[in-house]
């Protein structure tokens, strides 16, 4: 049986986690700070459970600089779940603006109200959705789903990425191609959202900056579009301007800590910018169930039903250590850490292009998710790479299964020894694989 620090894992996800956290974990889990008491069996109604949100609140508060302005949520589902939490909550948010709207024109009360604002969800909503991966494809895919009730064109997909030469998604078109719902002070509907995926973890394909486009920070107020961003997989890997996000979301299985655990980062004014889910059923819209509800969860705490707290509990020591070995330089100094992890395999697998070929175009490559063929996606050549990783203890880097190859996860926990490790097989199964 091979120790642990003997296993250099590569999972996508559930992820690695730090050692240090795990033994701390266990304890926790049969003792929790000599209560007699497991983590996993205490009330999350106690004064423990509701320190350690508040403990692990304040860590991401603290790495991701969280302005005021945004609260923190914790949710279950994954980000999948979110994919339904987010077109359902924010189409409500859409659907109260243009109830005020219309108030405000037709007077309190009115009988015109709901017959209006009817009219301007057939007419004028749009969702806007930026694919760029599998993952995003999937959240755009849910919303088309959900929205189908009322119709068809709801969805716009503002980009596709596998429009381009390849037909894959290897690549982020140019931002002036991008076809985003036009504001209506342009003559156009102003969109209840624009949704992006920052890193696809199963293409490797990762935004290397906040889109410029989307910073609409100084047009007028009616233009202004909420940003959703999913952030499963590079999330406190690198630092985030907050504020530019309405909503950010993320499962805690990649770089955060275990399963059952997605964290939701959302801006204060949507969660008070919801109508009555009798109005949203009046105009023919379905009202957030309420286990999806942000402002339900956020009123109570994330506690309305039954959280798991030994996963918020291994989140929050997962971020503790991340502000202990980096201190005042926050993200910054795990952002360095990331980046020179990736450029290390980057290069090894750049010096064997005969051998290895990374997916993504180079301007996007993910730092998260290393995608490459090996042999140009010749199986035999690709199971005997798998294989000989296998038996020096590197596991975990089979591609996903919806496009194979190979996939090499460098989430935080992954220390730069074993980046080492995984390189000098790399540079060995190179040499003996070249013509």
């Amino acid at each position: 049986m091979p120790d642990r620090s003997e296993v250099a894992y590569f999972g996508a996800g559930p992820a690695p986690l730090p050692t240090k956290v795990l033994v701390k974990g266990a304890e926790a889990f049969v003792n929790f700070q000599n209560t007699g008491l497991s983590l996993a069996e205490i009330s999350h109604r106690s004064e423990t459970a509701n320190q350690i949100l508040a403990d692990t609140k304040a860590a991401l508060t603290t790495l991701l600089e969280i302005p005021d302005s945004h609260d923190i949520l914790f949710m279950h589902g994954g980000g999948s779940a979110e994919f339904s939490a987010v077109v359902l909550n924010m189409v409500a948010v859409w659907v109260e603006k243009r109830r005020r709207e219309a108030e405000k024109d037709l007077g309190q009360g009115s009988a015109g109200i709901i017959e209006r604002v009817r009219k301007e969800l057939k007419d004028q909503l749009r969702l806007d959705y930026l694919v760029t991966g599998s993952w995003s494809l999937k959240a755009s895919q849910e919303a088309a789903n959900l929205l189908e009730p009322l119709g068809d064109g709801f969805v716009n997909v503002a980009v596709d990425s596998r429009k381009s030469a390849s037909g894959k998604f290897d690549n982020i078109p140019a931002e002036d191609t991008w076809t985003l719902t036009p504001p209506r002070t342009k003559g156009g509907k102003t969109s209840a959202f624009v949704y992006y995926c920052d890193n696809e973890t199963v293409d490797g394909v990762e935004f290397p900056n906040f889109p410029k486009c989307l910073d609409r920070s100084h047009t007028d107020p009616s233009d202004e579009v909420p940003v959703v961003a999913d952030m499963s997989s590079n999330f406190l890997s690198r630092r985030v301007d907050v504020s530019k996000h309405a909503v950010i979301f993320g499962g805690a299985q990649k770089n955060i800590g275990i399963t059952d655990v997605t964290l939701v980062i959302v801006r204060k004014d949507v969660l008070a910018t919801q109508p009555p889910p009798s109005f949203l059923h009046a105009v023919g819209v379905w009202s957030p169930p309420t286990i999806l509800s942000w402002p339900v969860v956020a009123k109570n705490n994330s506690l309305y039903n039954t959280m798991p707290i030994f996963s918020i509990w291994i989140a929050g020591e997962v971020m503790r250590g991340l502000l202990e070995t980096h201190q005042d330089r926050q993200l910054a100094g795990q952002e360095e850490v990331a980046n020179a992890k990736a450029k290390q395999i980057y290069d090894a697998l750049d010096r064997y292009p005969e051998v290895y070929q990374i997916v993504p175009d180079r301007s996007v490559r993910s730092r998260m998710n290393i995608c490459f063929r090996v042999n140009g996606g010749d199986a035999g050549q690709e199971k005997a790479f798998l294989e000989g990783a296998e038996a020096q203890l590197l596991q975990g880097l089979k591609g996903h299964r919806s496009v194979g190859g190979i996939r090499i996860s460098n989430y935080n926990a992954v220390d730069v020894d074993k980046v080492r490790r995984l390189i000098t097989y790399l540079e060995g199964f190179a040499r003996k694989s070249e013509p």
